[in-house]
């Protein structure tokens, strides 16, 4: 099985993406009557439903999604998930399953304990079948009438779910290949969706495996809007390296915004590939000025690990990406406000209070469990956030829904300085916490200067490479928790890491291990691959250490 990221572009797209400027946007300007108001819903919006362009709760509070996608249908042993979602902040998921054209198909008890796993831990849930990924251009792709059919399946579990789910007909239902043909079968699905009695909001992905490059959807959304007949649609953008300009990410949005045409950024992507840089800043500020949901692409488990938010679904083991997007400018944990339905105040703006001192309890060479009161909140304390403190700046290393968490990945006989923060579901954080030293256990995983350490570029485009380095301990005993360092000196960065997870400030680079790299036998090794930004020379680092020792170059 591929669990594949939804994120890669797809056949032509590399070559055909620049076109998008000049033939896609320019032909699909008008969104029908741009000064043309989206209906308000007719009595059959029971829950969420659309209204003047907007996605509102039943009680007429507005909603705006900051969540993340999990690919449920390929993890379904990954249950701790959803909880952990939520307490890093967010207010949805979008969840995805199989209708059993390509995948195992999710069957009716499976969908109703995720729903009900969404409602314990108060997220709006977006379900959706997979299946139709790519339709027209990828062969094993299902079509969005099998798909709907999927979902009259489910009717009895869904009915009655009104405030707490969207049911996302199809992802991505239409490759590259003649993607005017996505009007037709989308406009048919909601009519079927309609007719067999659903009165839930419901959600398309637009066409060209979801970033609609060419224009289809943005051209043709009022129509297929208008054939909904209670008006609870929305439109779902995905944007990856197709939207690699601010223009084009605000052009876009802007103009369902000003044809009052319901939109959210269903899957996104930051981290930059061979097909491009998309412009994550721009798409979370837009979706911010705009009051835009946005949902990122995902939480964990992608074949192509640049994707994943969290490194093993350890929500204490963010990457640079699931940093970006939960603690970022715009993030999730800053902007993210808990849909009413669940009993929060709309307008909650006070923080909880600061946590108790932390204690420390069971320390070893690489890990500490730290202990702290818990902390109150007028509306309810939604998780804890753990910082390492160095001078006046401090770093988040774990997050918590409880009171207790145990910090990985440290040094061995090393001091460190943690405090706690909490946060409510509204997405206020509290006071810092007083701090506690902590100084791990002295062990054999110390290398000390026996490592060697070997660099390769795998391959060079302009303005871009894909680099290897391998990581020998040389040494007797193992290299637990380790932490690798390095300098650029031409103005290199590094994009994307798999095998560790890196750091850089400056020419700077720190690179941590993750999971399956943890621990390097005495003459093993580990690989680790990256994807990195040059100029016009590319000189290899002239050094490395291993946990601040040298190591000698191979």
């Amino acid at each position: 099985m591929r669990t594949r990221s939804t994120a890669r572009p797809r056949t032509a797209l590399a070559l055909l993406a620049g076109l998008a400027t000049l033939i896609g946007f320019a032909l699909m300007g008008t969104l029908g009557a741009a000064t043309a108001h989206a209906r308000t819903a007719t009595p059959l919006a029971t829950g969420l439903h659309v209204s003047d362009g907007r996605l509102l709760e039943a009680n007429g509070n507005d909603f705006v999604m900051r969540g993340v996608n999990h690919a449920h249908t390929w993890y379904p042993g990954e249950t701790q998930s959803l909880a952990d979602v939520k307490a890093l902040g967010a207010n949805s998921v979008r969840v995805v399953l199989s209708d059993g054209h390509r995948w195992s198909k999710n069957s009716p008890a499976d969908v109703a304990a995720v729903v009900a796993d969404c409602k314990t831990h108060r997220l709006i849930c977006v379900l959706e079948v997979h299946d139709t990924t790519g339709y027209g251009e990828d062969a094993a792709a299902g079509t969005l009438d099998h798909a709907a059919d999927y979902w009259i399946g489910l009717k009895g579990v869904l009915a009655g779910q009104e405030d707490y789910v969207i049911v996302n007909i199809g992802n991505e239902p239409w490759g590259n290949t003649d993607p005017a043909g996505w009007t037709e079968p989308t406009t048919a699905a909601v009519k079927k969706l309609r007719a067999a009695g659903f009165q839930h909001a419901i959600m398309v992905d637009a066409p060209n495996w979801g970033q609609d490059w060419q224009g289809v959807m943005k051209a043709n959304a009022r129509s297929v809007y208008d054939a909904d007949p209670t008006g609870n649609l929305i439109f779902s953008i995905h944007m990856y390296s197709v939207f690699d300009t601010a223009q084009e990410i605000t052009d876009y949005l802007n103009a369902f915004v000003a044809a009052r045409l319901p939109i959210l950024i269903g899957e996104f992507g930051g981290p930059a590939d061979q097909w491009g840089d998309p412009d994550e800043d721009t798409m979370m500020a837009a979706a911010e000025r705009l009051d835009l949901g946005y949902l990122a692409w995902s939480w964990s488990g992608n074949t192509d690990p640049i994707l994943d938010l969290a490194v093993d679904f350890d929500p204490s083991r963010l990457s640079a990406w699931g940093e970006r997007i939960f603690h970022g400018a715009n993030g999730i944990a800053a902007t993210s406000r808990e849909a009413t339905v669940f009993g929060g105040a709309p307008g909650d703006t006070a923080p909880p209070t600061a946590p108790g001192r932390p204690t420390a309890a069971a320390l070893t060479v690489d890990s500490a469990t730290l202990t702290w009161a818990a902390a109150t909140d007028d509306v309810g304390v939604a998780g804890y956030d753990v910082v390492r403190v160095s001078g006046d700046t401090d770093t988040k290393v774990a997050s918590s829904a409880t009171t207790q968490v145990t910090v990985t990945g440290l040094a061995a006989d090393t001091a460190y300085t943690f405090a706690v923060y909490a946060r409510d579901a509204a997405g206020n954080r509290s006071a810092r916490s007083a701090t506690v030293d902590v100084t791990t256990e002295a062990g054999g995983g110390t290398p000390g200067a026996r490592c060697a350490v070997g660099y390769r570029v795998v391959g060079e485009w302009p303005g871009g490479f894909q680099g290897e380095i391998t990581v020998r301990n040389t040494g007797t005993v193992p290299v637990n928790g380790w932490t690798l360092g390095f300098s650029y000196g031409a103005g290199q960065t590094v994009s994307t890491m798999w095998g560790g997870t890196a750091v850089q400030t400056g020419g700077t680079v720190s690179v941590s291990a993750v999971s399956y790299t943890h621990t390097i036998a005495p003459s093993g090794s580990v690989t680790l691959g990256f994807i990195a930004t040059k100029g016009t020379t590319n000189p290899a680092p002239t050094s490395f250490t291993l946990d601040g020792a040298a190591c000698t170059t191979a």
